[in-house]
């Protein structure tokens, strides 16, 4: 089975035709997907659906770039559905400074204490980071204790500094990217990342795989992400299939 630890089902794109591309996950082999909020608003639909559909999870939390408008009352929100069973993560969270460098200090704050929840509640963390990668393992090296755990979503960054987030308890999750021609980063992260360490996604509705890229993405192609790890790593899908499910299921304590 195949786990898609990071989509939008609660984006208006997909929340349209959710039927049908529940129906299609299924057909391709999903058994999981965790739907991750990014404010209040999208925390609760996201929560909406997983009450709907057996086989999703949420993640709920403010996204550095909504940071900016979150209120006392939306972390209030926040606070009061951590305990609910099928919120498995608190996400999705972190920092960018590609879309807005003027607020780096409030994203800052905002991370922080989403991470500070996540300890307090024992769930793990779905790390969003653009431009930003310096600021976020320090925060995350200064944050750390055995309490932290969580994905570096879609990761970006280099081979070398995946072994520094592991190190401070994330997990690597690899996306659309890996499958782009031209993606050489994304590739060697994916031959030399631990394999316990893995995790698989789309981020749907973006980032759809080669060859949908720039289409609107989906959970189901999130076995073309499984097909190109395993053909960089010269094992079968089935193999990779196997880790990653196991790997998310251990991380967001899923039984």
């Amino acid at each position: 089975m195949l786990f898609d630890t990071h989509c939008h089902l609660n984006d208006d794109t997909l929340f349209a035709d959710l039927d049908s591309v529940i129906e299609r996950a299924k057909e391709a082999g999903v058994g999981n997907i965790l739907c991750v909020g990014y404010d209040k608003a999208s925390s609760e639909r996201a929560l909406q659906i997983a009450e709907q559909y057996d086989f999703v999870f949420a993640a709920i939390g403010i996204h550095p770039t909504n940071s900016k408008e979150a209120t006392e009352e939306d972390f209030v929100w926040l606070e009061s559905h951590l305990r609910d069973p099928k919120v498995v993560a608190v996400g999705e969270i972190g920092l960018d400074y590609y879309w807005d460098a003027t607020y780096k200090e409030h994203q800052q704050v905002v991370f922080r204490r989403q991470i500070h929840l996540a300890k307090q509640y024992q769930l793990p963390i779905s790390i969003h980071m653009r431009d930003a990668t310096q600021d976020t393992l320090e925060i995350l090296q200064s944050e750390q204790s055995p309490d932290l755990k969580g994905i570096m979503h879609c990761y970006g960054g280099s081979a070398e500094m995946a072994p520094r987030f592991i190190e401070a308890g994330m997990m690597i999750s690899l996306g659309g990217p890996v499958t782009f021609k031209n993606a050489k980063v994304p590739k060697e992260v994916a031959k030399t990342v631990p394999l316990e360490s893995l995790l698989i996604e789309t981020d749907a509705p973006y980032l759809a795989p080669h060859p949908y890229r720039g289409k609107t993405n989906e959970p189901s192609l999130v076995r073309l992400v499984a097909d190109e790890i395993a053909l960089l790593r010269g094992l079968s899908t089935l193999e990779i299939e196997k880790i990653t499910w196991q790997n998310a299921l251990r991380l967001f304590q899923i039984h």
